[in-house]
């Protein structure tokens, strides 16, 4: 078998290859590739089971090579230009949100056999006025070019799998945490850096309110769904391809509740609060979540506040 992952080098990508290559194996059946693709990787891979491509998937001559060498049975579609740098650049985030996506749902239209496509799509298709429960049936209304394009994207991927050519699942992801602290391009990019703050004991000025509220999921716990979606049998998948999925919905005061149980009370005393309000429109008033769907079909959240700090933390 012959596994893709894009984006194989971005924060949730490596978390997923590295799982990939522990366990060997997807839906029980191992495999003998694992396709690695993202911009640039850091050292060779010394798995013989691991082909490295470096580029864009933007580029289609890459795409087309890169599935041209034998077919594909899972893709794990995760490469992005994430919400604040697809804003600024529409070009760059239309290319690689929009066409590739598009140009990949052709290679794989050519297969003889459809492949299962998980696709990283955003709660950030609900836009930034929610209403006062997001249930299953909450109509889309994105108000962001990249949420936009992973829902075109969605559209997409559930028409090709209604005529056959692919057996897709679109997962609506939160903010995975916790993120390295590094450039991103994220806008929340706050809601991980409160994690590595508090645990080095630093100052952190938090740009939302303790009361500002958010959806909330580890990278650990993050990898186990996508992993998840490609065990599903695909009339599982038939009713509904685009699935929001459980999460924690914690204030920043809860959150920081918990880092301070977890890492001493003192860190208390390094949190200030400057909030941005359009930071806190856009990530702080979440309204509860019913993803009834994707519990039915087996999808988790992490639990509670506890275990999403060591799985932010440590990645299990």
């Amino acid at each position: 078998m012959r596994v893709l992952v894009t984006g194989a080098n971005g924060f949730v990508g490596s978390h997923l290859v590295r799982r990939l290559l522990e366990e060997g194996a997807v839906a029980g059946r191992r495999f003998s590739e694992l396709v690695l693709m993202d911009m640039a990787f850091a050292e060779p891979a010394r798995d013989p089971r691991v082909r490295q491509v470096p580029g864009s998937i933007a580029d289609p001559a890459l795409l087309a090579d890169t599935f041209g060498q034998a077919p594909l049975e899972v893709v794990f579609h995760l490469a992005s230009i994430p919400g604040g740098m697809a804003e600024r650049n529409f070009d760059l985030g239309r290319q690689v949100n929009l066409a590739a996506t598009e140009q990949i749902l052709e290679l794989l239209r050519q297969q003889e056999k459809p492949a299962r496509l998980v696709f990283a799509s955003t709660i950030a298709v609900y836009g930034a006025s929610m209403p006062a429960r997001v249930t299953d049936d909450t109509p889309p209304r994105p108000r962001l070019s990249y949420a936009a394009q992973k829902l075109v994207g969605e559209t997409l991927i559930d028409d090709y799998s209604r005529r056959g050519w692919v057996e897709g699942c679109s997962l609506r992801l939160p903010g995975i945490v916790a993120r390295p602290p590094q450039p991103s391009g994220l806008l929340s990019a706050f809601m991980s850096d409160v994690f590595w703050k508090l645990r080095a004991g630093e100052a952190f000025v938090c740009p939302v309110s303790p009361e500002a509220t958010a959806w909330w999921m580890s990278v650990g716990c993050c990898v186990d769904n996508l992993l998840h979606a490609a065990t599903l049998p695909a009339e599982a998948l038939s009713a509904r391809r685009s699935l929001a999925l459980p999460v924690l919905r914690l204030s920043m005061a809860g959150l920081i509740d918990g880092l301070c149980q977890r890492f001493g009370d003192d860190r208390r005393a390094r949190v200030s609060y400057a909030p941005d309000e359009g930071l806190e429109a856009a990530f702080g008033r979440y309204p509860p979540l019913e993803a009834c769907a994707a519990r039915e079909l087996g999808f988790r959240d992490d639990g509670d506040v506890g275990r999403l700090i060591g799985r932010a933390l440590g990645g299990g």
